[in-house]
């Protein structure tokens, strides 16, 4: 009977990330509240301007608005409650762990569709340039988000549902600043053997089958682009691709040496850092690069503003 109570008696959790002092939880609170108001204007400019903009119509920035509203649930599903964290409460209960640990699957593995369905893009667009519209059509680009979606939320729910299967008798201490998988894992009083072989056939899967595109995309780009004899045509070229690469590798980099790294090597420091740059910082800097590396976007956000200044001096 006392077993009983004690395996039914973690109805929530405590987060351990980020308990610092005063004066260092203020710095926190500020840089990641900053970081996050940085983020939502910064996707949600982008995701204007795109929509507004009728010359900004190709699949292209289709994936890109698409991009940058994954960026801002991505960003949503973890920072509102890592500032709570830090100057309010740290509990989170059994239920809102889990659905947090759901959307941050679900984002994470969404936005490694479309980052896969952007490189096939740029593929079409220089090596099959005569054949572009007809490969790179609405309903194919359509077709393209809902299988994302779709496949990113059964990828979310085979790993959220198992989860409910376990007992949790404690501790209830979870050494990060969110629900992911691995953090929550450990605290089973249960084998979670079964869950974590179906966290890494169905992540692995997805990550390798949408890393495969990406790489085989820009092999045959970059063999495409060395066949151009102009170097300013193959300047132009590679710039156009250049800040999906660098996307691509923030993303990777970081979220594999958050998952793949060997056991040994686990830290609590190293996991928060990791987590912070794939989950916090890459949906705030993904706008920017974008900005900055792409002419027509920085023109659509410029006529954008233009357009609210006006509105403004108007009322």
């Amino acid at each position: 009977m006392e077993m009983e109570n004690q395996t039914t008696s973690v109805t929530s959790f405590v987060f351990l990330g980020f308990s610092y002092d005063p004066p260092v939880q203020f710095f926190l609170f500020l840089m990641f509240f900053l970081i996050y108001v940085v983020t939502l204007m910064g996707n949600i400019t982008v995701l204007m301007a795109i929509r507004s903009n009728s010359n900004l119509n190709s699949p292209m920035y289709f994936f890109l608005s698409h991009l940058s509203f994954i960026d801002i649930c991505f960003s949503s599903a973890t920072v509102p409650k890592l500032l709570d964290n830090i100057y309010g409460s740290q509990a989170i209960s059994f239920n809102s762990c889990l659905t947090q640990m759901f959307f941050i699957l679900l984002t994470t593995s969404t936005e490694c569709f479309i980052l896969a369905a952007m490189a096939y893009d740029r593929y079409a667009a220089i090596c099959k340039p005569l054949h572009y519209v007809q490969i790179m059509n609405r309903a194919f680009c359509r077709w393209l988000m809902g299988g994302a979606w779709a496949i990113s939320f059964f990828h979310a729910m085979a790993n959220t549902l198992p989860i409910l299967k376990l007992v949790f008798c404690g501790p209830s201490i979870i050494n990060h600043f969110s629900c992911e998988f691995p953090s929550l894992i450990v605290l089973s009083c249960t084998e979670p053997l079964l869950n974590i072989i179906m966290f890494l056939i169905t992540g692995g899967i997805l990550a390798f089958f949408s890393f495969l595109v990406i790489l085989l995309s820009y092999v045959n780009i970059v063999s495409s682009v060395l066949k151009i004899h102009s170097a300013e045509a193959r300047r132009k070229t590679f710039s156009t691709c250049s800040s999906h690469l660098i996307v691509v590798i923030l993303l990777y980099g970081t979220a594999s040496l958050r998952y793949v790294k060997p056991r040994s090597a686990s830290s609590i420091i190293m996991d928060e850092y990791f987590s912070i740059q794939y989950s916090i910082s890459t949906p705030m800097l993904n706008p920017i690069i974008y900005s900055l590396k792409n002419r027509e976007v920085k023109e659509a956000i410029k006529k954008l503003m233009g357009y609210k200044r006006l509105l403004c001096c108007a009322m």
